[in-house]
């Protein structure tokens, strides 16, 4: 049988701790355009390069440069991921699969890279603001994990800078965050951002409201929450307001969503805006519409005349942590002298 023509590709992948995308890109203006795409659970492979070989033997591509955001910090080309037992190296993928470059980076880097050529088709906007065009923009994205970044200008392009922002401290605004501070540090004693802005988090709150007994839940919820997604079960039923305990936990959710994200915008005095990312915030829009999330995002004290100024959009693209892995493996591509004509 007569092998398929290979041409050159980027390989892209999203390494979170629910699931992993990887796929094949083309370099086209004015964004990398997507050919193939392949998504794998990532909790019952024993590693990256376990997915990345089933993926490479259904597709037979010549890759000439990989990048892979990957949930966890890493640092000189290494990572071990925050919510899998997975170690990932650059050098280990780069003589596994013979490959001439590399790339690790945060996941959050990678989406933030895709930020600044997401269409307005790809974002919905909860507060227009007054937008500065050369100014740092913020990110935050609540999903498996939580994730945050800062997004610099650098000459004439957007920088993202590595984070793991989503480990400091929770800070409660009222006595009801306070006490669900004291139950979550009962629970874990560090109580991190992401024990609440999160899958996970969001069970979390609900466990408070049930455990502490201001809510009551009925038992086709109990049987939803055992056989599957917890935090899908709870916001979807906040989102039809069939149980007051749900939609209360995701109000609280929002609500500490929109402080967090206002957080990011005063460290990084992001005036060209603050971006919502993540796989929870496109499914909870409608919330985040509602008066909540930017009653929350603006409340700062002397500083609320500001905070009112800056956008806020929700990325509503379906995948921008793995175009923006695709932009940064075409990066790498122009760094080492790729011509643009080497490119399908």
């Amino acid at each position: 049988m007569t092998k398929p023509k290979k041409k050159g590709w980027v390989l892209a992948g999203d390494i979170g701790g629910t699931q992993t995308r990887l796929g094949l890109f083309t370099r086209k203006q004015p964004r990398p355009r997507l050919e193939v795409c392949e998504t794998y659970s990532s909790r019952e492979a024993a590693g990256l390069e376990e997915i990345i070989q089933r993926f490479v033997e259904k597709h037979t591509h010549a890759i000439l440069s990989a990048c892979f955001g990957v949930a966890g910090p890493v640092e000189d080309g290494r990572c071990r991921t925050t919510n899998l037992p997975w170690e990932v190296s650059e050098k280990q993928l780069q003589e596994r699969f013979d490959w001439d470059r590399v790339h690790l980076i945060n996941d959050l880097q990678a989406m933030g890279h895709a930020v600044p050529l997401l269409s307005n088709k790809e974002l919905v906007c909860l507060n227009r603001g007054v937008p500065h065009a050369q100014g740092p923009r913020g990110l935050i994205a609540p999903g498996t994990g939580l994730g945050m970044t800062l997004l610099m200008r650098s000459a004439n392009e957007t920088v993202p800078w590595p984070s793991e922002g989503g480990h400091s401290d929770f800070a409660p605004t009222n006595e009801t965050e306070c006490r669900l501070w004291q139950y979550l540090h009962q629970r874990w004693g560090h109580v991190s951002l992401e024990r609440l802005l999160s899958g996970p988090g969001l069970f979390n709150i609900y466990s408070w409201l049930k455990d502490t007994g201001q809510e009551t839940a009925p038992p086709w919820l109990a049987q939803r929450l055992a056989d599957g997604d917890p935090a899908k079960a709870i916001s979807e039923a906040a989102l039809q307001r069939r149980e007051p305990i749900c939609v209360r936990a995701l109000d609280l959710f929002v609500a500490i969503f929109g402080a967090a994200a206002g957080n990011l915008a005063l460290i990084g005095l992001t005036r060209g805006g603050i971006y919502l990312g993540g796989g929870i915030a496109p499914k909870i829009l409608p919330k985040l519409q509602e008066s909540r999330f930017m009653e929350a995002f603006v409340d700062k004290g002397r500083f609320q005349d500001l905070m009112r100024q800056i956008p806020v959009q929700v990325i509503v693209h379906e995948q921008p942590a793995l175009l923006g892995a695709a932009v940064a493996a075409s990066g790498v591509l122009r760094a080492t002298g790729k011509a643009e004509g080497e490119m399908p």
